[in-house]
């Protein structure tokens, strides 16, 4: 058995740098590291393979913040990949849940802001219906939902740089616990992709 029975997938998806980190020393939120391999055949089909099953997107606010104004404005844009146009669609038709215990009313449509612990977030979505639930790059959320053992499926994609400092996504003290990979890709740039489904 590979994911949860009976329930929602929870999809957690993240970029990594080689030393193990998803951003750089001094300013967390900078992914100017990535941008030299976010536009390429391997990331775009990749995060197309994590949207399609999916119905809800799960954010902090940071990354609601930057995903929700960026993403939109790839509807229609002259010369858009088709697989960032599908992706921006569905991110603005999906419903999203934004973690935050700073944000009022959202400004987005189809977005509830919850301020409770990821966990419990997570719960209460399991308990509806719908397809998966992709917690889209958001390192604290993934963090949390990592320690409580609540994350079914890791898509990681691993970029060829060390950034010799910066916040690691695996924590110690992490539960201990078996994955299965579900599937491997390496693209441009000898970036790879990787899809780990937690055996329980």
């Amino acid at each position: 058995m590979t994911q949860q029975t009976g329930g929602r997938r929870v999809v957690a998806n993240m970029n990594l740098s080689l030393d193990g980190r998803y951003a750089g020393p001094g300013d967390p939120t900078d992914m100017g590291w990535v941008m030299p391999y976010a536009h390429t055949d391997l990331a775009r089909d990749h995060l197309t393979g994590l949207w399609e099953p999916a119905t809800t997107a799960l954010l902090g606010r940071v990354n609601a913040e930057g995903f929700l104004g960026f993403w939109p404005t790839v509807i229609g844009a002259e010369g858009a990949d088709p697989r960032d146009e599908g992706f921006a669609k569905w991110l603005v038709d999906a419903d999203k849940v934004v973690l935050s215990s700073t944000l009022g009313d959202a400004p987005w449509e189809r977005t509830t802001v919850v301020d409770k612990p990821a966990a419990e977030v997570v719960a209460d979505l399991r308990a509806a219906e719908g397809g998966d639930i992709v917690v889209l790059s958001s390192a604290s959320v993934i963090k949390a939902l990592l320690a409580a053992d609540e994350v079914d499926r890791l898509a990681l994609t691993v970029f060829p740089v060390f950034l010799g400092g910066g916040p690691r996504l695996f924590d110690d003290g992490l539960p201990a616990g078996r994955w299965t990979l579900a599937s491997q890709a390496a693209g441009e740039h000898g970036t790879l992709a990787l899809v780990y489904d937690r055996a329980r």
